[in-house]
């Protein structure tokens, strides 16, 4: 779960425990502001920000006990963490970089076989909080590929090291790192988590579905009983916090987040919310030339490839997927992964790409034909990142092809009848 607007919307099934947690937590809220002042991130060093920052700790009910626990091992800065802050592909990548590397053929196999595998909870998890399976396993992926991040170390940060690194470093998110650390101390102190266990995205993010600190007090569902919420080790915990968090939040189970339409040529048209019945009227189809769902729910048009891209009609559960991640990409990702999931076909129009696309498995033999030239050192996984992209380009510029360092059909087929 990313860096996004906090939620009014506080829901709790634990003990007082739990409800002390939260009134807690909105105490950072109304202490933050007046202490902020108080504090240099930069003046006097780190050392002297953590100590200053214990003040906070323990004016917002953080024991001193908690803190030195917390900070014990802090002693510097993480520095990839302000590289990391300085990118995110939601707003960096370009739409069909950003969509290739998220819904493509193994998330989407992996998907159906966690949706089997987990068969005896995703039912009760639907039932509880009516939200769609293939939308919590699509969040699945996106935060953690199933998991499986969660044991890179190259990607995995102390938590604490990670929020105190914002909070010292980055003047944008330092509001968000002080609420954030005090947060994690909270669920520290609670008892929920061992303090070897605080490691997570470089903004703080946990466990399988990556909470936010302050979004794991509010929304953490212990689903499998064991009497706390584990979204570190439990898949039905993880699920079905995920859950709670779109269902508090007005998901509505009887509603598409969207669907790719066909637009009538030559026809502008309205750029705000309609029903499907009067998008139907101006001429707007649904690209497989099914029925719109319910006449009656609203929806939005979405280009988010531009005008040239395929387009979409979204609803109100689009909105909710935001409170996650609060990026138009990132939604759009969830929906269309959702579906692929759920067996429906990919999308009628490709992204505006300006190369002919290859297969994600074929993007796997690039990587590892780019990796037995010496050009490529990273992980074969099929996703094209600034590593594959600087190794696409030096085999391009070698061999005369225009230098891009897109994943194209014809650089693939080069380096084929290259290197066969």
């Amino acid at each position: 779960m990313k860096i996004t607007e906090f939620s009014t919307l506080f829901f709790s099934e634990k003990t007082k425990n739990r409800r002390s947690l939260l009134i807690g937590l909105l105490s950072i809220f109304v202490s933050l502001p007046i202490v902020f002042s108080s504090l240099t991130y930069a003046d006097n060093g780190f050392q002297h920000w953590i100590n200053e920052f214990k003040k906070i700790a323990l004016a917002n009910n953080i024991s001193s006990s908690t803190f030195d626990i917390a900070f014990k091992t802090i002693n510097t800065i993480d520095e990839e963490v302000l590289k990391r802050a300085a990118y995110q592909p939601e707003f960096v990548d370009m739409p069909w970089e950003y969509f290739d590397n998220r819904v493509h053929d193994d998330a989407i196999v992996e998907g159906k076989q966690q949706a089997k595998k987990w068969e005896q909870w995703l039912p009760k998890i639907e039932k509880r909080f009516g939200v769609n399976r293939n939308f919590l396993l699509a969040i699945w992926s996106m935060e953690s590929n199933y998991g499986k991040v969660l044991t890179n170390k190259d990607v995995m940060r102390d938590t604490i090291r990670s929020l105190a690194t914002l909070a010292y470093a980055d003047p944008k998110r330092k509001k968000y790192a002080h609420a954030q650390l005090i947060a994690a101390m909270k669920i520290l102190q609670s008892g929920e988590i061992h303090r070897s266990q605080l490691v997570g995205s470089w903004a703080g993010a946990l466990g399988h579905t990556q909470f936010i600190p302050s979004s794991y007090l509010i929304y953490a569902i212990d689903m499998d009983g064991s009497g706390r919420s584990d979204i570190w080790n439990s898949i039905p915990d993880s699920l079905a916090t995920a859950a709670n968090l779109l269902h508090m939040n007005g998901w509505q189970s009887n509603l598409t987040w969207g669907i790719e339409v066909k637009l009538p040529n030559n026809k502008k048209l309205p750029e705000n919310w309609l029903s499907f019945e009067e998008w139907k009227e101006l001429g707007v189809q649904h690209v497989y030339g099914k029925p719109f769902p319910s006449l009656s729910e609203q929806a939005i048009l979405k280009f988010p490839d531009g005008p040239k891209g395929p387009a979409f009609l979204v609803t109100k559960n689009f909105f909710v997927i935001k409170r996650y991640n609060n990026a138009d990409r990132y939604a759009f990702a969830v929906g269309l992964l959702a579906d692929r999931i759920a067996g429906h076909p990919k999308l009628f129009q490709d992204w505006n790409r300006p190369f002919k696309p290859i297969t994600f498995q074929e993007r796997i033999e690039l990587q590892s034909r780019l990796a037995k030239l010496g050009d490529y050192e990273g992980e074969i996984d099929g996703k094209i990142g600034t590593a594959s992209k600087k190794a696409i380009k030096a085999f391009q510029l070698r061999h005369g092809l225009e230098t891009n360092g897109y994943p194209s059909y014809e650089t693939l087929s080069h380096i084929r009848k290259k290197y066969p």
